[in-house]
């Protein structure tokens, strides 16, 4: 279907026709952010609660007192998805230890050794 626009332009007249696009629909997939598809290989995304969560809750942080902590650029939503189990990049991951382990030092908590990123992530 054509539409028609038309506009005066001094004592021209100017018609300017618009074509309507086709509405594209999406087809429901279920749980999109299961699985993603890369080329052959399939990625699962969401892999649980991480030690990560455990730890902070046991200690009572917040995501804001790690963020807070850490000496290198975090945001909020990083640490949301750090402990809920969402892939994180290796250097995001080694900056959610190194600022987890910080933040207990300032607090005074005694650990054996400094978490390291084996310890807060089962990926």
């Amino acid at each position: 279907m054509w539409g028609v626009m038309r506009a005066l332009r001094g004592e021209q007249r100017v018609v300017v026709r618009r074509m309507r696009m086709p509405r594209i629909q999406i087809a429901d997939v279920g749980l999109r952010n299961e699985r993603v598809g890369m080329g052959q290989d399939e990625i699962e995304r969401n892999m649980g609660v991480q030690p990560l969560d455990g730890i902070m809750t046991e200690h009572e942080l917040g995501n804001h007192a790690l963020v807070a902590a850490s000496t290198e650029p975090m945001t909020h939503k990083a640490v949301q998805r750090a402990r809920n189990g969402r892939r994180l990049t290796k250097h995001m991951k080694q900056r959610m230890a190194d600022a987890l382990n910080l933040l207990l030092k300032q607090q005074c908590v005694e650990i054996e050794r400094p978490f390291g990123v084996k310890d807060l992530f089962t990926y």
